[in-house]
This record gives C-alpha cells, sequence and structure tokens, in this order.
C-alpha cells in the first residue's frame, strides 16, 4: 500500500505582498442554532451567519473549511453572549488571527397572550447576535426588531371621525457590561411598551376593541416612539450603548416614515 501523500497547504504559504485583510471568512451560511432562553432551556432556530477573521499579513489565504466546522460543533450547543465569546475564541486560535467577529440573524418565536380573550398563539421576531473579539477585548451587540402599531397624533386631531394607524418596526440594538446580561425576552418586552398598541398574532373580537381603542387614545409618531425608547434605555444601569430606529409603514402614504438615535456611555 502506498504510503499517503501529504498536499500542500497553499494558504498557509507565505505572502509578501505586505497587506492584512481585515476580515475574511464565510458568509450566508444558513445553518441550525440553538438560542438560550431567558427562562432556561433553548430555542432551535433556522440561523443565517457571517464568520470571519483576520488574516494576518504573512498569509496567503485562511482555512475557509475550519470556520464551517467550528459553526457546525456549535450549533449543537445552545448559545448566548458568552457562547458566542467561546465560538470566537476558538476561531482565533484555529486560525492564529488576531481578532474573529460573527453576525447571526434569526427569527425568534415568543408565546403572545390576547389581551382580552387570553388567547394564545406565537409572534415572531427577528433577532441578531453580533460579536467581536479583538486583543482589546470583546464586544457583543445584541439586536431586535419588534412590529407595533402607532396611530398618528396628527390624524386623530384634525379628523372628525377615526386617524390612521399603520404598522411599524422598532428596531434596537444594545452593548451591556460584561458581568450583566440582556436577554431577548427583556428586550423584546421594553420595545412592545413604546407603541400606541402591541401587535398580536391571535385577536378576538374584544381583543380587536381593546387594541384599536388603545391605539386610539395612545397616539405617538414614529419621534414619540424613538424618544421614549431612548429615554427607557438610558434609566437601565446595564446598557452601555443602543441603537434605536422606528420605521412606520404608511396606510396614506407610499412610503415609509422613519427617526433613528445612537448613544453611548
Amino acid at each position: 500500500m502506498e504510503p499517503r501523500k501529504t498536499l500542500k497547504d497553499v494558504a498557509a504559504t507565505r505572502d509578501e505582498r505586505g497587506v492584512t485583510v481585515q476580515r475574511v471568512g464565510v458568509k450566508d451560511v444558513h445553518l441550525p442554532a440553538q438560542i438560550r432562553r431567558k427562562e432556561g432551556g433553548y430555542d432551535g432556530v433556522l440561523a443565517r451567519v457571517e464568520l470571519t477573521a483576520e488574516l494576518p499579513h504573512h498569509f496567503r489565504g485562511t482555512h475557509m473549511s475550519r470556520f464551517l466546522a467550528i459553526l457546525f460543533k456549535w450549533s449543537q450547543r445552545p448559545v448566548a453572549s458568552p457562547d458566542i465569546r467561546a465560538m470566537l475564541n476558538e476561531v482565533r486560535d484555529e486560525l492564529e488571527a488576531p481578532s474573529a467577529r460573527i453576525l447571526m440573524r434569526f427569527k425568534y418565536f415568543m408565546a403572545k397572550r390576547a389581551p382580552v380573550s387570553g388567547a394564545e398563539s406565537f409572534l415572531d421576531y427577528d433577532c441578531e447576535f453580533n460579536g467581536a473579539l479583538t486583543e482589546e477585548g470583546y464586544v457583543f451587540t445584541l439586536g431586535v426588531e419588534a412590529p407595533i402599531t402607532c396611530l398618528c397624533p396628527c390624524s386623530r386631531e384634525i379628523s372628525a371621525q377615526g386617524a390612521h394607524n399603520q404598522r411599524c418596526v422598532l428596531r434596537a440594538r444594545v452593548r451591556y457590561a460584561p458581568d450583566d446580561i440582556i436577554w431577548i425576552e427583556d428586550l423584546v418586552g421594553e420595545l412592545e411598551r413604546h407603541g400606541s398598541a402591541q401587535i398580536f398574532p391571535l385577536l378576538k373580537r374584544e381583543d380587536e376593541k381593546y387594541v384599536t381603542e388603545q391605539a386610539y387614545a395612545t397616539p405617538k409618531f414614529v419621534e414619540d416612539v424613538v424618544r421614549d425608547t431612548v429615554v427607557a434605555l438610558r434609566a437601565d444601569r446595564r446598557v452601555t450603548w443602543f441603537e434605536v430606529e422606528c420605521e412606520s409603514y404608511e396606510s396614506i402614504h407610499n412610503h415609509s416614515v422613519y427617526a433613528y438615535q445612537q448613544e453611548q456611555r
């Protein structure tokens, strides 16, 4: 039997151009993932992942297969911020990289009860884990999109009957102190408080009456929504940085309206 030949590792050969590539890796990777829940356990989700590392100037290329091997292994384990850090540390070690980054986007489902009937169903939220591990340290950003209803204050004020309302998306990304944790459930609950009314997946007639009247009693511009959210996040001692935006899919216009704020402690 002939001895197995050692195949040349072209990626590991020396490069003489003197250019460090800031990010190299894989993106648009679809794979199952397990997301830790606040109350314990985890939810299985379908994640879309971008995983990259810094490529030192002396390496010609990286080993792309190692990114996939690491992702596959971690897809079998429940993850939250500390687990993301451990994964990125493994990427740095495996690829001899000064830094590593991951962006993981996924749908997260939470059960919601209708406000009057108590009818229960699942509502989906677009979420993301964004982690960066460098020689300066670890930065983790949690992102959540929460659908809300907004009713226009101007429309209610000037109209003899009714007021136009619309579905909005309130998006927030937050960073927090290393010894703290903000769960997806925490951030969703905070965001949903700041619309004219919440969105529910299942409503009976008595629930529809309730949310319609609640929205009419709580008119808000996108500016109001963003300001209220900013005030709440400023008051949360755990938050060290945040980004908030509200987009309203207007019912009487063929465009959206929008407001944005970013702050750092």
